[in-house]
């Protein structure tokens, strides 16, 4: 009795084992650059599944339910952009964009169709596993915010969102409602890279170009409330030509 006991403890333990490990799909058709994501995965211990075009990234989605896709836009049997949209038309992994394309309309479109965030061939292997582990805390706040939908905190950081208040190191500090709305969409997508044109569509609610100069207006007063030091800033990172991020604060 006892060694059954211990072998049904061992099992759930095995089991929920299984359920923690985060799981990654890495969708690239470079057998090189794919061996080289592989074994950065390997060091850090990530569970981990290739797809080698975008019809075997649907399936692979679908089947092995990751945490985190890693893909690559020139795919042989599809443009990247389309498995962006097809995931993105039922789920809200975290994707993050690693393509030799490195035109500023490639990312802007490749973010404006859903993805998270955006690396460039040839890339560093440290700030691939970087983006990652942003990606992971990005998930991790979606399971606190889903807690907390009342507030947000973030380093000295907290919004309020049934006040309507923002303190910094727990002063309440003045927003103008632009500048408010702004920090609640960047807040509520921390982590992620946030084109102008999705910023303009949900804080002006259309998008225009001539309204970008607006926005970086905004932006900076803005920082300057929320900013020790707004040129070397903590919370909102500039894409530049492409938008902004807010930053956990220890992922600056």
């Amino acid at each position: 009795m006892c060694q059954r006991v211990r072998f049904l403890v061992l099992h759930l333990k095995k089991e929920m084992s299984k359920s923690m490990t985060n799981r990654i799909l890495v969708v690239e058709d470079d057998l090189a650059i794919g061996n080289l994501i592989k074994m950065a995965l390997s060091t850090q211990h990530y569970e981990y599944a290739i797809a080698l075009d975008g019809k075997s990234a649907l399936q692979e989605v679908i089947s092995m339910q990751p945490d985190v896709v890693i893909l690559d836009l020139g795919l042989p049997d599809m443009d990247g952009i389309d498995v962006i949209r097809k995931i993105r038309s039922w789920s809200q992994i975290p994707i993050i964009i690693v393509s030799a394309r490195d035109e500023e309309r490639d990312k802007i479109n490749a973010l404006d169709a859903g993805a998270d965030d955006y690396v460039t061939k040839p890339f560093s292997v440290d700030e691939l596993l970087a983006r990652v582990r942003v990606a992971f805390r990005r998930i991790s706040g979606y399971h606190q915010i889903g807690k907390e939908q009342s507030e947000f905190i973030n380093g000295n950081l907290r919004i309020d969102y049934l006040a309507n208040t923002v303190f910094m190191n727990d002063v309440e500090i003045h927003l103008t409602p632009i500048e408010y709305k702004l920090l609640v969409v960047l807040s509520k997508h921390v982590g992620k890279v946030l084109t102008h044109n999705f910023l303009l569509k949900e804080v002006w609610q259309h998008v225009s170009q001539s309204d970008v100069p607006s926005l970086r207006v905004f932006m900076a007063t803005l920082r300057k409330k929320i900013e020790d030091n707004p040129a070397k800033p903590r919370y909102i990172q500039t894409h530049i030509r492409v938008g902004y991020r807010m930053l956990r604060y220890d992922d600056e």
